[in-house]
């Protein structure tokens, strides 16, 4: 991949990340709060939220994201496999972004599916679980955007590093000549 395909991509990478970054944000300004909540004796009612819809943009804008940068490792580092025409092996460095990025997609994935599910609505005698009504904790929306960030730019940095020719580093094979120096005597 050129030098200026390489820039949109990662470009394209961090918009999508910064989009659901910023839906994060605005989920939590948007979730239920205690003054929603109605109570009817022992059972409760919750509306649903705008946050609901937020939470379910910024997953898919996470996941588009992601997919995107791990196509562009992967891309990468068959291309230059097949020029070498050598093995090749992956920097730490690159093996610590990705995995960094991986696990923090992971645990935001896990973070806005949960609060996302508890803003749609909850009726009366249904509730979330149970039967009963929760709220989302304040901060818990902020948190999973602070990880969006955390995964989008694992991400992009694992695209760069993959890009760079001088990272990846070609194992040499065994079968190499032996140097003019060493000399073999017969027995």
């Amino acid at each position: 991949m050129n030098k200026k395909s390489s820039n949109y991509v990662l470009a394209i990478i961090f918009f999508l990340g910064l989009i659901s970054f910023s839906l994060c944000i605005t989920s939590e300004i948007k979730k239920t709060k205690r003054k929603d909540l109605k109570l009817d004796n022992k059972f409760c009612f919750l509306p649903e939220s705008s946050a609901f819809g937020l939470g379910i943009l910024a997953i898919c804008f996470l996941v588009v994201a992601q997919v995107i940068g791990n196509f562009i490792v992967c891309r990468n580092f068959i291309r230059r496999r097949r020029k070498s025409g050598e093995e090749l092996r992956s920097p730490v460095v690159h093996i610590i972004f990705m995995v960094l990025s991986w696990m923090s997609f992971g645990i935001a994935m896990v973070l806005i599916s949960a609060a996302t599910s508890m803003n749609m609505v909850q009726p009366y005698g249904k509730g979330w679980l149970d039967g009963e009504c929760y709220l989302v904790k304040d901060g818990f929306f902020a948190g999973s955007a602070i990880l969006v960030l955390v995964a989008v730019g694992s991400t992009i940095l694992s695209v760069a590093v993959s890009g760079n020719k001088r990272t990846s580093q070609i194992v040499q094979s065994p079968k190499m000549p032996c140097p003019t120096w060493i000399k073999f005597s017969s027995i």
